[in-house]
C-alpha cells in the first residue's frame, strides 16, 4: 500500500485534541513506542520507511494487516517530533471503563497538569510502580497527545488513565473511607508521616500546585523536604520528580513492613 493524501490529512488532524476525538484514533511514532504498543492496541495503519520495514518486520505482530511505505520525506512532513523517526502507527483509541477506588490499591490523581512530558513520564512511573489507574481532571493535558504518547514510552498500553470531576471523585473515595494524600509545601514530612498501602496520591499543576477545590478533598497533606532542610534550594519540584519520590516512599513502606 503507497502513501496517499488521506493518510497524510488523517495523521495531520491527530495532532489536535478535536482531530483525535473526532476520529477516535491517536499516533504513535519512533520504533521503541512503536514495537511496545502495536501488539496492545486496533491497529488502523502502520507508516513506515522500506528500511524500517526491512530492519522490524519479524518484530511485528499478526494484529497488522497492511503496512503503508512511505518516503522519508514523508515521515518528516507529518510526524510532530523535533527528530522524526522511520515508523508512524495510527491507534484506535481504547474504551476503558473507570474503576471505583477501592482502599487496598494505591492510585494516582492529577490536577490540571498540563505539560505533555510530565503527563508522559506520570505514566511512565505509575508503571514502574505498579500503579494501574491514574485520575486526571478534565482539564489535565489529553493522554493521546502525541508527545505524551512518546514520554510515555510504551507504559501507555500498560496504565489506566481516566478523565472525571476530580473533586466529586475524591469526595467519594473520602466517603467510602479511602485516604486521600495530596503533596503541599506545608504539609508534614513524608518520612515522618504514617503512610498506608492504598488510597489517593493527589499531584498538582506545574505552577500553582493542587486547586482550592481539590485540596478541600484531602485529608492527608504531604511535604517532601529539602536536604538539608535549612539550606538554600530550589523553590519546587517538579511535578513528575515529585510524583517519583512520593511514590517511591509509598512503595518502601509497603516493602519494609
Amino acid at each position: 500500500m503507497e502513501m496517499t493524501k488521506a493518510n497524510r490529512r488523517l495523521v495531520a488532524s491527530l495532532a489536535t485534541v478535536k482531530g483525535r476525538r473526532e476520529h477516535g484514533m491517536f499516533v504513535a511514532e519512533g520504533t521503541k513506542c512503536v514495537l511496545e504498543t502495536v501488539a496492545l492496541f486496533d491497529v488502523v495503519a502502520l507508516l513506515a520507511t522500506e528500511k524500517w520495514i526491512d530492519s522490524h518486520s519479524t518484530e511485528l505482530t499478526g494484529n497488522i494487516t497492511d503496512i503503508t511505505v512511505v518516503k522519508r520525506a514523508d515521515i518528516i512532513e507529518m510526524s510532530s517530533l523535533s527528530t522524526p523517526p522511520d515508523v508512524i502507527a495510527i491507534y484506535r483509541i481504547p474504551h476503558i471503563a473507570m474503576p471505583r477506588p477501592v482502599a487496598s490499591r494505591l492510585v494516582l490523581a492529577l490536577d490540571r497538569v498540563q505539560d505533555p512530558g510530565n503527563l508522559g513520564t506520570i505514566v511512565r512511573i505509575a508503571s514502574w510502580m505498579g500503579i494501574d489507574d491514574i485520575y486526571c481532571s478534565t482539564d489535565t493535558v489529553d493522554l493521546y497527545n502525541p508527545k505524551v504518547v512518546q514520554a510515555t514510552m510504551g507504559a501507555i498500553a500498560r496504565v489506566r488513565v481516566h478523565y472525571c470531576d476530580l473533586p466529586a471523585m475524591l469526595g467519594e473515595a473520602r466517603r467510602d473511607g479511602i485516604p486521600v494524600y495530596g503533596t503541599f509545601l506545608d504539609g508534614t514530612d513524608i518520612y515522618r508521616s504514617e503512610l498506608t498501602p492504598g488510597g489517593i496520591i493527589v499531584m498538582g499543576n506545574e505552577g500553582n500546585g493542587i486547586c482550592v477545590e481539590v485540596a478541600s478533598e484531602i485529608d492527608r497533606r504531604l511535604f517532601i523536604p529539602s536536604f538539608p532542610p535549612d539550606a538554600p534550594c530550589v523553590e519546587s519540584l517538579n511535578v513528575s520528580v515529585a510524583t517519583a519520590i512520593t511514590t517511591a516512599e509509598f512503595r518502601r513502606r509497603v516493602q519494609k513492613s
